[in-house]
């Protein structure tokens, strides 16, 4: 493989090069995936369904070990049927998460890509940092991927068993209601993430925004399918599931659902 030239070489700016580089990768990338898409994405979904399957378990083991927790229900999806407006607050929630997880795809294209390229025309600290962003970038998602799954996981587990013991019925069979919407939601959300872990492990940081690219244009469509589901499906096999159709009573602070 012909080595490029550094931007030193051509007599370039460094960032300059680094740019005009990271869009040719990103089209070269996007161009080689058109031929053989399926073989790229699948990975990615496979790694996606793996930490979401992963986190819908942690999820049921907080509840487990939250046995005296209760939490009032409020009326709202996927309880209850909403409208339009429930559809695109759920769609707004879900797309500040895509957004942070395709983030952290951009960042861990220019550390591991973009700052190398960079490493030239730095010296001292600014060198090593720029030579050793790829390194760096692993470490802090890897940390901050893992808390934010243990942080969701607790909050999502205990918020389970508090409205299961609310409701009088199992966590198990709660979960099994939301599953509907809570699957393809979090293999949209995952998408991108795994797209990254699988890239950093191959050392392909140059391919990192156009994953990024592809990974968020997967994700949008399923998120509003989801939120779909959510909004206007899940109400009824939640109740279908418990059997439970509890009476409405308005109070001041919101809707809340009584269940005698």
């Amino acid at each position: 493989m012909q080595r490029l030239p550094t931007a030193d070489e051509m007599g370039v700016d460094a960032s300059s090069y680094a740019f005009s580089t990271g869009v040719r990768d990103t089209r070269v990338a996007l161009a080689r995936w058109q031929r053989r898409p399926l073989s790229v994405v699948g990975p990615w979904l496979i790694g996606s369904s793996l930490a979401a399957t992963g986190l819908l378990l942690a999820v049921l083991l907080v509840s487990s070990l939250s046995s005296s927790y209760v939490q009032i229900v409020q009326l709202r999806p996927p309880f209850t049927v909403g409208d339009a407006g429930s559809v695109l607050h759920v769609l707004g929630s879900n797309l500040l998460v895509l957004a942070l997880h395709a983030l952290a795809c951009v960042a861990g294209f220019i550390a591991g890509s973009s700052l190398p390229l960079q490493a030239s025309s730095r010296s001292g600290l600014s060198r090593w940092v720029h030579r050793h962003g790829g390194r760096i970038a692993i470490t802090f998602v890897a940390c901050a991927t893992a808390f934010s799954l243990s942080a969701q996981a607790y909050v999502l587990g205990r918020t389970l068993a508090g409205v299961a013991h609310f409701l009088k019925v199992s966590p198990e069979l709660l979960l099994l209601g939301v599953l509907p919407h809570a699957i393809p939601e979090l293999i949209a959300l995952f998408l991108p993430l795994a797209a990254w872990i699988i890239a950093s492990r191959r050392g392909e940081w140059d391919q990192l925004l156009a994953a990024t690219l592809v990974t968020v244009s997967i994700s949008l469509p399923m998120l509003l399918v989801a939120a779909v589901i959510e909004v206007y499906v899940s109400p009824h096999l939640f109740s279908a599931l418990t059997g439970i159709h509890p009476p409405i009573v308005r109070h001041v602070a919101g809707w809340t659902v009584h269940v005698g």
